[in-house]
């Protein structure tokens, strides 16, 4: 096993791995680091799935599983890139792709009928969602934005849109019935097992079967109302219309892969609502699921002039839609995954609560989060903003998180716990010793669901939040709402573990809502706090604050201490990264930002040293995070202008800046007369370098593909630089 495995994802990142990797597996070389790969892509975990339908030559082997393996020892140091979260649409055309490219796969079967067609749907769905993160995750998360990033966004501030007190942006969200108000939470004494049935007035329908639990781990249960979302979203619909701003939905269709997509299917139809009622029959027909968007059921109409005319009067009665690409007419209700809560909602309070409209210009809006869970953050920040004005980058102070993930906790959404319910009864977890432990009244349609959080993840999490608050010496707060079922167990054991430490005094308990509005007080005054949340809160805060902040997520250091001794440092973002591929095709220029990718990769080498006793990749270490601060201090970031620096300028100055402070080093003096020629090679060839990279800009680029590109194609565009690649290959 090599000493760091660096993983194989898709878009933007792993694009600009295939100029990145190189120069990394060079210069660790010199310190006998050794730096593999593990394919953890959706084209990869496809191929992976399916080994009986292809060639031998075709086969790869199961890379997660493995990596899922490793995480769990002592020996692990991964570097994980942002890998795709698939929604069905991304997942098909992936397929597809696939397909044309001479793989002989089997289809998504949308409605399957077979035994064969329901195993192949069940692998397929295997590797939709968060599919990788929660395999990977085995501790908690530790997610800051590295001094050196902090100090760069102080002295050089990104433009923030102006907030005005009378901005009509809003949340709205459902009044209960929802995923919050219908919450049961319980922390189970003992080892046992569980299911979950369904009982109707024609019988009990197994929903899931043989669940195992250990003792101490907290289970929730839940579920939102089918006929209350249907309500809520018709009159917001309305409402929307009467204040003259912009209709917007916002979901995590992605790591909530189940859940959400149905609740983005109930908009799609609620905005729809006269053409599914007039052509209902007609649009089953044609196999519309309004789960997969409007984009998919345009296409499934474009020869029926009829549904299509209903289609364009419907819209044009209907508030306008926050849109994707306005040029290109993809609306916010186009795909599921093109609107995600965590990035989506962030960029709209960055621009001063400013979404774009059909019309191509920036209009208010209703953010439609239909459960109240989180949706108090937008809420209340959004309020703050309207208040106070917008947050000055320059002078604000920073948020930290400490994310309870480990062993999958509270993967809400991502799991197979979660269900629409397919006729009206009860849904009961019933234990095995007969225990019901948690029962709701549903019906048809409704979304019922559970999830589960284990003690030591937990434990480990109040352990880490200790570390952190001491180290940092600010503000600490839990954000744990006593009011609500799961919060109030996780509240059980922090308090406990806090006094057992003789630390309460350190930490505050609160609501999202009121930690979201005394954070934003903090951070306008200059000074710092430590947020500690769960999972989803964990994904949504390492989003907002950081763009509030940097104007980015992707630049933030994210180091997730293992449980069992090992470490895996994470990237940053790819929300952005479709658009980023999409430039790439079409001019040649890839604005993917590395430095997420650098600050990783400074911190896995420090760990290697400190583990492993390789006194040589702590030197490495220490001059990564020279160079990092090299490329700040020197603005080598990559623009995002054709013609401009792009991400392959940034690898060229990161590996001539760590060079650099490996040639000038005196600890190692073995390292400093290996590294002293080649910084003078890249010092030296620098204007040929340059003019090397800036030609290949402005024409289209040829990847021969988007989820499974052409390796050799892929090299081509991302090493165009005979230069540089004599001197590191």
């Amino acid at each position: 096993m090599p000493d760091i495995i660096y993983t194989k994802v898709d878009e933007a990142p792993e694009l600009a791995s295939a100029s990145f990797l190189p120069i990394l597996q060079k210069f660790a070389a010199a310190a006998g680091v050794t730096v593999g790969t593990k394919d953890i892509s959706l084209a990869g975990r496809i191929i992976a799935a399916f080994p009986d339908h292809l060639t031998e030559d075709q086969r790869q082997t199961d890379d997660l599983a493995e990596l899922g393996r490793l995480v769990k020892t002592a020996d692990a140091n991964v570097i994980k890139l942002p890998n795709i979260s698939a929604s069905v649409p991304q997942l098909v055309a992936a397929i597809k792709e696939l397909q044309a490219q001479g793989y002989a796969l089997p289809d998504y079967p949308e409605a399957p009928q077979t035994e064969a067609e329901k195993a192949v749907r069940a692998k397929y769905d295997a590797l939709k969602g968060s599919a990788v993160n929660p395999v990977l995750r085995e501790g908690n998360s530790d997610r800051r934005a590295a001094k050196a990033v902090k100090n760069f966004a102080q002295n050089n501030p990104h433009r923030m849109g102006d907030w005005s007190a009378d901005s009509k942006t809003r949340v709205s969200s459902m009044k209960g019935n929802d995923f919050f108000s219908n919450e049961k939470s319980a922390t189970l004494p003992a080892d046992t097992t569980a299911k979950i049935l369904l009982e109707t007035t024609d019988g009990e329908i197994i929903l899931k079967d043989d669940i195992h639990y250990t003792a101490g781990t907290v289970v929730d249960a839940t579920f939102m109302s089918a006929a209350a979302l249907k309500e809520f979203l018709a009159a917001e619909i309305e409402s929307t219309q009467s204040e003259g701003t912009l209709f917007s939905v916002h979901l995590k269709s992605t790591m909530m892969k189940v859940s959400d997509p149905i609740i983005f299917g109930h908009a799609v139809k609620a905005f729809l609502a006269p053409v599914f009622e007039a052509h209902g029959p007609a649009l089953a027909q044609l196999g519309v699921n309004a789960n997969f968007g409007l984009g998919d059921l345009l296409e499934r109409v474009k020869d029926n002039a009829e549904i299509l005319a209903d289609i364009n009067s419907c819209i044009a009665a209907r508030p306008p839609m926050y849109m994707v690409d306005s040029d290109k007419g993809i609306s916010n209700l186009h795909v599921s995954s093109d609107v995600i809560i965590d990035a989506s909602m962030p960029a709209l309070i960055r621009a001063g609560g400013k979404g774009w409209g059909p019309d191509g210009q920036e209009a208010d809006t209703n953010c439609v989060i239909p459960d109240n869970s989180y949706a108090p953050v937008y809420d209340e920040t959004i309020t703050f903003f309207k208040q106070n004005g917008k947050l000055n980058p320059a002078t604000a102070g920073t948020v930290q998180n400490v994310g309870l993930m480990a062993q999958k906790a509270e993967e809400y959404g991502s799991h197979p716990t979660t269900f629409e319910i397919p006729q009206a009864g009860t849904v009961k977890m019933i234990l095995a010793d007969g225990t019901v432990l948690h029962e709701h009244v549903v019906e048809a349609g409704d979304i019922w669901r559970s999830a589960s959080t284990k003690k030591a993840p937990i434990e480990d999490w109040v352990n880490l939040a200790i570390a952190r608050q001491k180290a940092e010496n600010c503000n600490a707060i839990f954000w744990l709402d006593a009011g609500r079922a799961h919060d109030a167990e996780l509240i059980a054991y922090v308090k406990p573990l806090l006094d057992a430490k003789g630390v309460a005094d350190k930490f505050d308990i609160m609501t999202p809502r009121e930690a979201t509005r005394t954070s934003l007080e903090i951070i306008t005054k200059g000074e710092n706090s430590i947020a500690i949340t769960g999972n989803a809160l964990r994904d949504y805060l390492t989003d907002l604050f950081p763009i509030l902040e940097l104007a980015t997520s992707a630049k933030m250091l994210s180091v997730v201490k293992l449980m069992n001794g090992g470490g895996l440092f994470e990237t940053g973002a790819g929300g952005s990264a479709p658009k980023h591929v999409q430039q790439l095709n079409e001019e040649n220029h890839l604005r993917w930002d590395s430095l997420g990718e650098f600050c990783a990769l400074g911190e896995s080498l420090t760990f290697l040293a400190e583990v492993k006793n390789n006194s040589k990749a702590r030197v490495l270490g220490q001059a990564v995070d020279a160079a990092t601060q090299s490329i700040l201090d020197e603005a080598r970031s990559p623009s995002r202008k054709v013609g401009e620096p792009d991400n392959r300028n940034s690898h060229y100055w990161f590996a001539r800046y760590w060079a650099n402070a490996l040639a000038k080093q005196n600890g190692d003096a073995e390292l400093a007369a290996y590294f002293a020629p080649i910084a003078k090679a890249l010092t030296d060839g620098e204007d040929a370098i340059l003019a090397e990279l800036a030609a290949v800009q402005g024409a289209a680029a040829d990847l021969g593909g988007y989820y499974r590109t052409d390796a050799d194609r892929t090299a081509a565009v991302m090493r165009p630089s005979a230069t540089l690649n004599a001197i590191i290959d």
